[in-house]
C-alpha cells in the first residue's frame, strides 16, 4: 500500500484558489441574485450575500468599485453583480468579488434618481413652502452653465431681446462629467455669498440621461435648496425631469424658456407704459376741469366780489341774536311768564320739573353773564382805556408818550393824547 500523501491546509486551499482561477467561467462571471445583509465598512469596502431559493453566495465589491455605483443598494433589490469568483485562503471560503453591479429590469441611473428623490421628499426639500418668488424685473441675471454651450447663447438672445434693462452675469461651469457637480455647487454658493445677482438660471442643453446627470446629483440639489437667491432650472428638454427641477423655485421645459420666465417682454411693457400714460393724462384733465370750476365758483362767491356786504349781514345777524338774547333774559317777566306758567300748567309733572330746573340754570347763567359784563363795571364809574387797533390797555408799559388812546365809559368814549408815563 503506497504511502498516503500528507498536505497542510494551506497547501489544499492554494490549489483549490489556483483551479478556480484558472476556470474561465469564473473569471468573468454575471450573476443574477437578491441582496441581503449588505453593510458598508468604514474602510469603504461593501460586504453582502447574493441569494436565490436554492442557495447563497458570498460577496464583496472593494472601495474602489463601489465608487462607481450610480445607486444604493439595498437588502432585497434584485441586481446582476459581475466579477470573478475564487478563494479568500484565510477564511477557507469561495466568494465572489463583485467588480460591478446593477439593478435588474431598471438602469442603475433609474433606480439611484428615485432613490435621491425619495430621500430628498421626504427631507422636504421640494415643498412650495421653500419656494422664493420669482422677481418681476430682475436688475441682475446670474447664469450658471457652460460657457461653450449653444444653451447660453439662446439664453443671451432671448434676455437680450425681452428686457435689455437686465444685467445678464455669466458664472461657467462644466454641466457634464465627474467635475460637474461640485462645479455647479460651488457657483450657486459664490453667487449667494457675493449676491451677484437677484435671479439665478442653471441648467444646459439636452442629452442623454447620463449627459444631464450632474443635476440629478445630491451636492447639486442642496446647494440649490439652500440658495437664498431665486433659482429656475432650466435641464434639457420639455420631457427631461432631473432632481434638480424638483428643488428649483421654477422649472423650466428649456434654458430658451428659462430666459423667457426670468423677464418681463418689453413690447408689453412699452404697451402697458403707453396705456398707463393715457390713463394717467386723462385723469389729471379730469382733476384740473374739476379744480378750475372749484375756483370759478368760488370766486363767484359773495363773500369775495363784496366783502363788505358780505360783513353788514354778518353784522346784522350779530344784532338779531343779541336781540333774542335780550328778550330770553327778559323772560321772566310781564306776559313771556305769565304765558310760560300757563304752558307749563298743561305740561307733565315731570316736564314741569325740568322746565324749572332749565330756569334756574338759566337764571343763574343770565346773573354771571351779566356780573362778567364789561358794561356793568362801567356802570359804576369805572372805564376802559383802549388803543386806537381796540385792544385793552391793561399796564402803563404798553403805552408810549404822544401816543393816542381811546377811553370808553358806561355812555359814550372819548380820544386822549399821552402826555406822561407813571408805571407805579
Amino acid at each position: 500500500m503506497d504511502e498516503q500523501l500528507i498536505l497542510e491546509v494551506s497547501q489544499v486551499t492554494s490549489y483549490i484558489k489556483e483551479i478556480m482561477d484558472s476556470d474561465g467561467l469564473l473569471t468573468g462571471l454575471c450573476i443574477r441574485g437578491e441582496l441581503s445583509n449588505y453593510k458598508t465598512y468604514p474602510s469603504g469596502h461593501h460586504y453582502f450575500t447574493l441569494k436565490d431559493g436554492k442557495a447563497a453566495l458570498s460577496c464583496v465589491m472593494f472601495r474602489s468599485n463601489a465608487m462607481r455605483l450610480r445607486f444604493r443598494p439595498e437588502n432585497g433589490m434584485t441586481v446582476l453583480a459581475a466579477g470573478r469568483i475564487t478563494v479568500y485562503e484565510r477564511d477557507g471560503k469561495y466568494q465572489l468579488y463583485c467588480v460591478s453591479m446593477s439593478p435588474e429590469g431598471a438602469g442603475d441611473l433609474s433606480v439611484a434618481f428615485e432613490q435621491l428623490k425619495k430621500k430628498l421628499s421626504a427631507e422636504g426639500l421640494f415643498d412650495e413652502s421653500h419656494k422664493k418668488p420669482i422677481p418681476k424685473y430682475p436688475h441682475r441675471i446670474a447664469l450658471i452653465t457652460s460657457s461653450a454651450g449653444a444653451a447660453l447663447h439662446d439664453m443671451l438672445r432671448i434676455l437680450g431681446q425681452r428686457y435689455p434693462l437686465s444685467e445678464v452675469k455669466l458664472l461657467p461651469v462644466r454641466v457634464q462629467g465627474a467635475e460637474a457637480p461640485g462645479e455647479i455647487a460651488a457657483a450657486l454658493d459664490h453667487a449667494n455669498r457675493c449676491r451677484v445677482a437677484d435671479l439665478i438660471i442653471t441648467g444646459r442643453g439636452g442629452g442623454s440621461m447620463e449627459d444631464l446627470w450632474a443635476f440629478n446629483e445630491e451636492i447639486v440639489a442642496r446647494a440649490i435648496y439652500r440658495s437664498e437667491i431665486p433659482v429656475i432650472s432650466a435641464v434639457g428638454h420639455e420631457p427631461d425631469v432631473t432632481i434638480s427641477d424638483y428643488v428649483a423655485d421654477l422649472r423650466a421645459a428649456t434654458p430658451s424658456n428659462a430666459a423667457e420666465l426670468a423677464t418681463p417682454d418689453k413690447q408689453d411693457l412699452i404697451v402697458r407704459l403707453r396705456h398707463l400714460n393715457s390713463r394717467m393724462a386723462q385723469s389729471l384733465g379730469k382733476r384740473l376741469k374739476l379744480s378750475r370750476q372749484q375756483l370759478s365758483l368760488r370766486t363767484s362767491a359773495r363773500v369775495l366780489r363784496s366783502p363788505m356786504e358780505y360783513l353788514e349781514d354778518r353784522r346784522q345777524q350779530l344784532d338779531s341774536d343779541m336781540e333774542r338774547l335780550a328778550q330770553l333774559m327778559t323772560m321772566h317777566s310781564g306776559k313771556a311768564r305769565t304765558d310760560l306758567l300757563r304752558r307749563q300748567e298743561r305740561l307733565p309733572a315731570a316736564w314741569q320739573s325740568s322746565i324749572l330746573n332749565r330756569r334756574q340754570q338759566s337764571g343763574t347763567l343770565a346773573a354771571r353773564l351779566d356780573a362778567m359784563s364789561p358794561l356793568k363795571v362801567l356802570s359804576r364809574g369805572y372805564s376802559i382805556t383802549e388803543k386806537s387797533g381796540g385792544s385793552a390797555i391793561r399796564s402803563a408799559s404798553e403805552l408810549k408818550a404822544g401816543e393816542q388812546i381811546r377811553i370808553r365809559f358806561s355812555k359814550g368814549s372819548a380820544l386822549a393824547s399821552v402826555d406822561q408815563i407813571m408805571e407805579e
